[in-house]
């Protein structure tokens, strides 16, 4: 399948967030482009589902009725083991909505007295594609990406927890990958690995 047999070459991304909009546009080319929803709506969906999934798929349904456009919606977070899989879905607001600053402080906080070797963590990724708001058949697809948090925040790249995440496979912190390599590695992509092939790009 070419892009020129896709049933749409544009899509809305449920999000106003620009670093997921970067992301999301650079893993999927120039094949399609993505808007950001405040380009159509100012609020953003209540997040009431209990899954990675199920958010996804709620904010992808809430830009889809908004802007008449397939859309394409992404819920990730991180898990952390120690703390059995928090902050999980609350992963953005687990400081309640004070920012990346005020989450990562909590997590180290959180984690002050775990010792190295038990603060495994995975970045976790739900996409959801809808081609309409009513869509009963939507594109579901997942990435994991596997790591630790680390002791206090390094580098100055990427945003959310990237500065605390430690990549085993790279003996680097994730925010001092630069974005193409994160690009390659993160649970996103994969995620968005998954869906490029279901969309055949």
């Amino acid at each position: 399948m070419t892009s020129k047999q896709l049933p749409f070459d544009t899509l809305v991304l449920a999000s106003s967030n620009k670093g997921k909009l970067a992301e999301l546009q650079a893993m999927l080319g120039d094949q399609v482009k993505i808007l950001p929803q405040s380009d159509f709506i100012d609020e953003d969906v209540e997040e009431t589902g209990l899954t990675f999934v199920e958010n996804a798929l709620l904010k992808a349904r809430h830009a889809a009725r908004a802007s008449g456009l397939p859309a394409l919606a992404d819920d990730s977070g991180l898990a952390v083991d120690a703390l059995g899989g928090a902050p999980g879905i609350y992963s953005a607001r687990y400081a309640g909505g004070e920012g990346d600053i005020a989450n990562n402080a909590k997590l180290l906080q959180a984690l002050c007295d775990v010792p190295t070797e038990e603060r495994g963590a995975q970045f976790i990724c739900a996409l959801a594609l809808l081609r309409h708001a009513d869509d009963p058949m939507p594109i579901i697809c997942e990435g994991i990406w596997e790591g630790r948090i680390l002791n206090e925040a390094i580098g100055a790249h990427g945003f959310g927890y990237d500065p605390l995440f430690w990549v085993p496979e790279r003996k680097c912190a994730s925010a001092e990958l630069s974005p193409a390599e994160k690009n390659q590695l993160s649970h996103r992509a994969r995620a968005m690995a998954q869906l490029r092939q279901r969309l055949g790009l």
